[in-house]
């Protein structure tokens, strides 16, 4: 059996933190003179009594360190449990979700997808819209920091941790993770005060600055308007491009360059190929507005920049044009959102690695057809890929597309129609953010599908955040027999 006090030792300090950190749009709430202030108070007073209650009935587990299977099991914990206490605000205060779309809201707001419920964000008040942005910024990057500060309590170095939550360090540049988890940190920061900084000098306002700083490194998507960039100037979309796209690069390269080698950053294959492709999408897209609908050239390499860098970093922000593409643009699109951006960022999807090395394995099978008997490793980087990493990556993609399949037809038996299914799981499997189809045209939202689709589609955000097999393999009974 597993000893589950450990794991809920660290559920109940990461509840902690979270009713701490309620504690700021709270008082930005008060300070407006809005008594949703409130609202935030009662749920950190609930959240910080059963996280203090978690974790005083559970130190007496603290003298082993923990297997594989509590790791496994604290990954999915904190990833259903702590959103279900992040939505109490969006519960009790405003806007007054029903408990399941609440619950989406959060989930959505720390898997970094960016999909929403809430019509009317622009009258939201100010501490909502900052709730949301801060659930963002800690889904991204921030939660798996909160659990390496506890971990060590456990005498556990944090790396098999690093592994469950799909955070691929690509080698570790420093010898022990709580050193990784303390420099991607400061990297964090750094990129997102740049981030706030850049918006505000573009004549963003201040506190929408802060939120789509917030959002944007985080690569969440979260926005406090309805029309997310679409009324903002040519410039900021530029900057909103350049932020997204630097903050879905592995941050471990990051780390290395503050360290003082750039060079690693500099031959990533990853985030080579990764600006190869987005660049070719862009131009494509682009060449397919000017060339087809006559859009001046500008206006369509800016707006394919935006919109397609989003959707291939998961991040969820959009201009109001990006909902009237169809035929080959939407194709280029659903294609980049499949894909993803790159392992070792707050980013989702397949992700380009994982793709590079599906790549080179079926030009190998291609070649082994003509020459049999020939050897032919498969390499990335210079490297031999070994062959069980080969078969968990041919896994891992085939699990992804039959899940996206299986989860879009339980969609369309909730009386969901087959376009808005398709779209809703594509968005909530790769954490994209965007969505198509009769049932989002309305609003722009996802307030209009059932209860029943709701609930698919947070299953479908947590399992694409933590790489589907993190969850899956919670399933198999002799995972819990060992």
């Amino acid at each position: 059996m597993i000893d589950p006090r450990p794991v809920a030792y660290v559920i109940g300090r990461i509840l902690i933190v979270v009713a701490i950190l309620m504690i700021a749009p709270a008082i930005v709430d008060w300070r407006a003179g809005d008594a949703n202030g409130f609202a935030f108070a009662r749920s950190a007073v609930v959240t910080g009594v059963v996280g203090a209650a978690l974790s005083l009935a559970t130190a007496n587990g603290l003298g082993a360190a923990l297997d594989v299977r509590q790791a496994y099991l604290l990954t999915a914990a904190i990833w259903f449990l702590v959103p279900a206490f992040a939505a109490l605000p969006l519960w009790l205060g405003a806007p007054g979700l029903p408990p399941v779309y609440a619950y989406f809201e959060a989930v959505s707001g720390i898997t970094t997808t960016g999909s929403t419920v809430i019509v009317g964000l622009d009258e939201l008040p100010l501490g909502a819209n900052l709730w949301r942005g801060m659930m963002n910024w800690l889904g991204g990057l921030g939660i798996a920091f909160i659990a390496m500060i506890f971990l060590p309590l456990m005498r556990v170095g944090g790396m098999q941790f690093f592994r469950t939550e799909g955070f691929d360090t690509f080698g570790k540049a420093l010898p022990r993770a709580t050193d990784i988890a303390k420099q991607l940190l400061v990297v964090y920061a750094l990129l997102t005060v740049i981030s706030v900084a850049g918006f505000a000098v573009l004549g963003m306002p201040a506190a929408e600055a802060v939120l789509h700083g917030l959002s944007a490194v985080a690569t969440g998507g979260f926005s406090p308007r309805d029309s997310s960039f679409t009324d903002y100037a040519p410039p900021i979309h530029y900057a909103g491009a350049l932020f997204m796209f630097i903050s879905s690069v592995p941050y471990i390269r990051y780390v290395q360059l503050i360290n003082g080698s750039a060079l690693p950053l500099w031959q990533d294959p990853q985030a080579r190929a990764y600006t190869r492709w987005l660049l070719a999408a862009v131009l494509i897209v682009a060449g397919w507005q000017v060339l087809a609908e006559g859009t001046h050239w500008e206006t369509a390499f800016r707006e394919s920049l935006f919109n397609l860098t989003s959707i291939m970093s998961s991040t969820g922000f959009f201009t109001a044009s990006f909902s009237a593409w169809g035929g080959p643009m939407l194709v280029v699109a659903f294609t980049l959102g499949v894909i993803g951006a790159c392992s070792g960022s707050s980013a989702s999807g397949l992700s380009v690695f994982r793709v590079q090395v599906a790549m080179a394995v079926v030009r190998r099978q291609v070649r082994q057809i003509a020459s049999p008997s020939s050897v032919d490793p498969v390499k990335y980087a210079g490297r031999t890929v070994d062959e069980d990493v080969i078969h968990a990556l041919i896994m891992f993609i085939s699990s992804f597309i039959l899940i996206l399949g299986v989860l879009s037809v339980a969609m369309t038996l909730m009386g969901v129609d087959g376009e808005s299914a398709l779209f809703a799981v594509w968005t909530s499997i790769g954490n994209v953010g965007f969505g198509f189809g009769p049932l989002v045209a309305r609003t722009g939202t996802f307030i209009d599908f059932p209860e029943g689709a709701i609930l698919i589609m947070t299953l479908a955000m947590i399992l694409g955040r933590l790489g589907l097999l993190a969850i899956l393999v919670l399933l198999l009974p002799s995972f819990w027999r060992r």
